[in-house]
């Protein structure tokens, strides 16, 4: 029997609900393998109990099994305090943020034709204005970054300003369009789009586009949009751009002309969750945060404390953060099994609050039974 191990941070909130469902979900598809499922603090839980969100402990164990499957963690708001999703991001060099955007079938959708989106979406995971290097108002850092800003380069920064450091480096980009190319390539897509800010942005997300493109052409022979007017009787990848604005309503009135999509930070966090909601929300959009070393798979949305306790929130997007990581082990029978059973169940019209609300006919689960019908549904 194979077997491995993972390491399950529950979270905050619904994560817990939607994390239990998604391991009662993964050990049912299993009939040959195993997952051991080694639990570890993070959160307001671990806060509480060990003064900590993200111990010491919690990140040996990442160091030492590499792989985590995590539900949504807290991060106070204008508080100073970093995002523990950006913390182990960064701890671990996570550098690929993995978000596929796909339709299941009837839920109900703001757009006409949803079956059009089939997106999968490469977001820089590290770099950007996520870097979290910035100085409050009013400190005596920022006054000093302030000053050295405006009289050294005649920058004429406001006095009350709050100050951020957006860094993107040729590293960082070209290994995030690798991945993405290496994944058309793998899976047979049709192009890669390159979206970023670059017409103002010019020497960051500039430079992002332009490294994309030497990525794309010189290392993986992609053409260009221009080179595939001429024709293209081999089928080649085509790497194309669009400027993060506009790309936001490409998505919508072209869907069915992108595919993989390779983006900065900040922009892939916006684009990722309106994609999402061309299909239904990110209650179904899972994400997979992987680096050279270790990998981490989640949820897209966050804790939503009003619903944690009900037994009503959707654990979709978790069990769906699950196929990716058994299809990140190579276990892809397991992986097709439960995006299957997922489709089943929604065509059979059952589906928790936040969908069932907006789709006719259906009936509403609790987050229990909708479990349990989906591993129903795995034969």
């Amino acid at each position: 029997m194979k077997e491995t191990s993972v390491v399950l941070i529950k979270g905050d909130g619904i994560g817990p609900e939607v994390v239990e469902s998604t391991v009662k979900l993964i050990n049912a598809v299993l009939t040959d393998k195993k997952i051991n499922w080694i639990e570890a603090p993070a959160g307001d839980k671990a806060l509480q109990e060990l003064g900590d969100r993200l111990p010491q402990q919690t990140i040996d164990l990442i160091n030492k099994y590499k792989i985590a499957l995590k539900g949504p963690l807290t991060t106070p708001i204008g508080k100073g305090e970093r995002s523990l999703n950006v913390r182990i991001r960064q701890l671990f060099d996570l550098y690929q943020s993995i978000r596929p955007i796909r339709y299941f079938s009837p839920i109900k959708t703001p757009v006409k034709t949803p079956k059009l989106v089939d997106f999968v979406l490469f977001r820089e995971n590290v770099e950007d204005v996520y870097a979290g290097i910035e100085w409050k108002q009013g400190t005596p850092e920022v006054k000093k970054v302030i000053e050295f800003l405006n009289t050294q380069f005649n920058s004429k920064i406001s006095d009350d300003s709050g100050i951020g450091i957006k860094p993107i480096s040729e590293h960082g980009s070209k290994r995030l369009v690798r991945a993405a190319c290496n994944y058309a390539k793998k899976n047979k897509r049709a192009s890669v789009t390159l979206v970023h800010k670059g017409n103002i942005m010019k020497y960051t997300e500039g430079a992002f586009r332009e490294w994309g493109y030497e990525v794309a052409t010189k290392e993986f022979g992609f053409i260009t949009e221009e080179e595939a007017k001429q024709g293209n009787p081999e089928n080649k990848i085509i790497i194309k751009d669009r400027i993060a604005d506009d790309m936001f309503q490409q998505v919508l009135l072209k869907p069915a002309e992108y595919d993989v999509i390779a983006t900065t930070n900040l922009n892939g966090d916006y684009l990722s969750d309106a994609c999402a909601a061309q299909v239904g929300g990110i209650g179904i959009a899972p994400t997979a945060n992987i680096g050279e070393n270790a990998a981490m798979f989640e949820a897209t949305h966050g804790t939503s404390p009003a619903s944690a306790g009900l037994n009503k929130a959707n654990p979709t997007a978790e069990m769906l953060a699950g196929s990716m990581m058994l299809e990140y082990f190579g276990w892809k029978k397991e992986s097709k099994k439960i995006v299957k059973a997922i489709q089943k169940t929604f065509k059979q019209k059952k589906m928790t609050y936040d969908l069932a609300r907006s789709t006719p006919n259906s009936t509403q689960l609790s987050t229990s039974d909708f479990t349990q019908a989906v591993i129903e549904n795995l034969q």
